[in-house]
């Protein structure tokens, strides 16, 4: 008799199947689940989904200026430019300057130095002083 013909062909191969590889690979899965496993597996399900929501923001990519940049860059404040005499900077003693006191060092010791209680209480020179200084 061939395999097409024989009505027990499937019943032979998981008998064949269940022998070598043991009873629970041919019982129907939903056999041995139960309403708490079902909770549980969603909750896992949950959780994976929310890693890889986080891992995908974080190589996000976009496109500025002609470039494609990682989003998290983007978000990072990064300010280059003084607000006082509008250089631009690289510098990391710029920064500090900038972070702490808002300005550009060469602004610091101009206006800054020795004066810093004013800066703090909102001073800044007009912009008449910075146009003939620059």
């Amino acid at each position: 008799m061939s395999k097409k013909k024989d009505p027990h062909y499937v019943a032979k191969i998981e008998h064949a199947i269940a022998e070598k590889y043991g009873q629970e690979t041919i019982q129907n899965p939903k056999s041995n689940w139960d309403p708490e496993k079902e909770k549980e597996y969603l909750e896992q399900i949950e959780k994976q989904a929310k890693k890889e929501i986080k891992i995908e923001q974080k190589s996000e990519k976009v496109l500025k200026d002609g470039f494609l940049i990682n989003k998290k860059l983007i978000n990072k404040k990064s300010n280059r430019q003084c607000p006082i005499c509008s250089a631009y900077s690289f510098s990391k003693r710029d920064d500090l300057y900038m972070n702490k006191f808002e300005c550009c060092i060469k602004c610091y010791i101009q206006y800054v130095e020795d004066r810093e209680e004013r800066w703090k209480k909102g001073w800044r020179p007009n912009n008449e002083i910075n146009k003939t200084s620059s």
